[in-house]
C-alpha cells in the first residue's frame, strides 16, 4: 500500500525588477531578484485524488511575488523574503508552511565624470546574495542569508602538506601555492517568533552580510593558509563573534586548481616550482571542503 510521505509546490524562477525614484535627488536605485516559492500544507488530495480545490495556483503565486514587490519594501531581502512567506500561510489557513528563495543580483551605481550616475548600473560581479526563508505555522520565521559565488584568487600564501601519504597518493606536498574559490557562506538566524520580529531587525541583515562579505575577503587575502580548512573554520569562527544574532555559519569551497606546466622539454625552459610563471586552469576534478560551525552549548 503506498501513500504519500512529502508534497510541496510552488512557483520557481520569478524574475523581479524594482526601482525606487527619489524625486528629491532625481535619483533612481534598483533591484533585481529571482525567488522562487514552495507551499506545503493540506494538497494531499491533489496528489492522491486528483482533487485540486486545495491548491493555490502556482501562477497565483507569481502574481502574489509581484504584488508584495510593488506594496513593500524587497530590500533587505530577508525582509522581502519573510513578508512573502508569511503571506501564504496567514492568507491560506489549510497552507501550515511557505518556503521562499530570494537571490539578489548584483547591480552597482556607475560613476561617470567623478560622480555617482543617478539612474546608471552596472553589473560589478557575479556573486549573488541568497535568503532562504521559511514561515511555518505556529513555529515562526526562519531566515537562512548568504553569499554565493564569489569567486577569490591569491596568487600565494597557500599551503598544503602533512596529510595522509600511502599506496593511493601521488599529491606532492606544498608550502606555496595558488588558492582560488567560489565561496558559498551562509549563515542561519536564530528563529524570529513572528513578522514584526523580523522588521525590528531589519538593520542587522545588511550589517551582517557586510561584515560576512570583508571576514571572508580579508581573512582570505591577509591569512597564510595552512588548508582551506582551517582557513574556513577561521572565518566562521570570526563571524559568529561579530554577530551575535546567528546561531550558525556555514561555507562550501571548492578548490580551483591551477597546475605549472613543465616546459623543460623545450630548451630547458623553466616553469616548475620557484620558475613557474604559467599555469593551467583546470575545471575538473576539483576538491570540495565544507564545514558548519555552530555556537558550543552552555
Amino acid at each position: 500500500m503506498a501513500q504519500l510521505s512529502a508534497s510541496r509546490y510552488g512557483k520557481d524562477n520569478i524574475r523581479v525588477y524594482k526601482v525606487h525614484r527619489d524625486e528629491k535627488t532625481s535619483s533612481q536605485s534598483v533591484v533585481e531578484m529571482t525567488v522562487g516559492v514552495l507551499l506545503e500544507g493540506e494538497i494531499e488530495a491533489s496528489y492522491t485524488k486528483a482533487d485540486n480545490s486545495g491548491i493555490v495556483a502556482t501562477d497565483s503565486i507569481k502574481n502574489t511575488v509581484y504584488l508584495m514587490a510593488k506594496q513593500h519594501p524587497v530590500t533587505p531581502p530577508e525582509l522581502f523574503a519573510a513578508i512573502v512567506a508569511n503571506h501564504f500561510i496567514e492568507t491560506y489557513k489549510h497552507i501550515s508552511a511557505a518556503h521562499v528563495k530570494v537571490i539578489t543580483h548584483r547591480w552597482a551605481r556607475m560613476t561617470v565624470e567623478g560622480k555617482p550616475h543617478p539612474h546608471s548600473f552596472m553589473r560589478d560581479g557575479s556573486d549573488t546574495r541568497n535568503v532562504d526563508a521559511t514561515a511555518q505555522e505556529g513555529k515562526g520565521i526562519s531566515i537562512r542569508s548568504a553569499i554565493a559565488g564569489l569567486l577569490v584568487l591569491k596568487s600565494t600564501g597557500s599551503a598544503f602538506h602533512g596529510f595522509v601519504r600511502d599506496e593511493y597518493t601521488t599529491l606532492a606536498e606544498v608550502w606555496d601555492r595558488i588558492l582560488s574559490t567560489s565561496v558559498d557562506c551562509a549563515w542561519t538566524w536564530n528563529t524570529f517568533p513572528a513578522l514584526s520580529d523580523v522588521q525590528s531587525s531589519v538593520s542587522k541583515f545588511n550589517d551582517a552580510y557586510d561584515t560576512a562579505r570583508t571576514i571572508t575577503i580579508e581573512t582570505f587575502a591577509l591569512e597564510e593558509s595552512p588548508s582551506v580548512q582551517n582557513t574556513m573554520y577561521k572565518m566562521c569562527e570570526q563571524i559568529l563573534a561579530a554577530v551575535p544574532a546567528i546561531d550558525a555559519v556555514d561555507y562550501s569551497l571548492p578548490n580551483k586548481h591551477y597546475f605549472e606546466i613543465d616546459m623543460s622539454w623545450h630548451k630547458g625552459l623553466k616553469n616548475t616550482g620557484k620558475d613557474a610563471e604559467v599555469y593551467a586552469p583546470q575545471s575538473d576534478p576539483n576538491g570540495l571542503i565544507q564545514c558548519t560551525v555552530t555556537r558550543e552549548e552552555k
